[in-house]
């Protein structure tokens, strides 16, 4: 189960379907601004599929690992 709110998973998923950046932030980590290309579901976790827009590399992230995402605006 994924600990984004409601507001943060709809982003998520604008994101998605309109090709937008977000903010995500992980614990420990650095903050990424990432192009997310997808959602899927792993051996039972949901991961997202993005793409760093200054690079062009593809990253996998697990949402169940992502403290907070936020549109870029």
């Amino acid at each position: 189960m994924s600990p984004l709110s409601h507001r943060e998973y709809d982003a998520l998923e604008r994101a998605v379907s309109r090709g937008l950046r977000v903010a995500i932030s992980r614990a420990g980590r650095r903050e990424l601004v990432l192009v997310p290309l997808s959602l899927a579901f792993d051996e039972g976790r949901e991961i997202i599929t993005a793409r760093n827009p200054t690079t062009g590399h593809e990253l996998t992230i697990y949402l169940d690992e992502v403290e907070r995402i936020e549109a870029v605006t």
